[in-house]
C-alpha cells in the first residue's frame, strides 16, 4: 500500500500529471467535435433521403 501511495505522489509531483490532464481535456474536446459532426452529417443525410423519397412518391 505504501508503494502505491509513493507512486501516486510521484506521478502528481512530476510533469506527467498535468500533461495527462491536458491530454484528457483535448481528447474530450475532440470527442465532442466528432459527435457533433457525425450528428450533423446524419441529420443532413436524413433530410436528403426524405427529400428523395418525397420526390419518388
Amino acid at each position: 500500500m505504501n508503494k502505491l501511495m509513493t507512486s501516486v505522489k510521484d506521478f502528481l509531483v512530476s510533469e506527467d500529471g498535468p500533461t495527462a490532464v491536458e491530454y484528457a481535456v483535448m481528447l474530450a474536446l475532440i470527442v465532442v467535435v466528432c459527435f457533433s459532426t457525425v450528428g450533423s452529417i446524419g441529420t443532413n443525410t436524413n433530410a436528403k433521403f426524405a427529400a428523395a423519397n418525397a420526390d419518388l412518391l
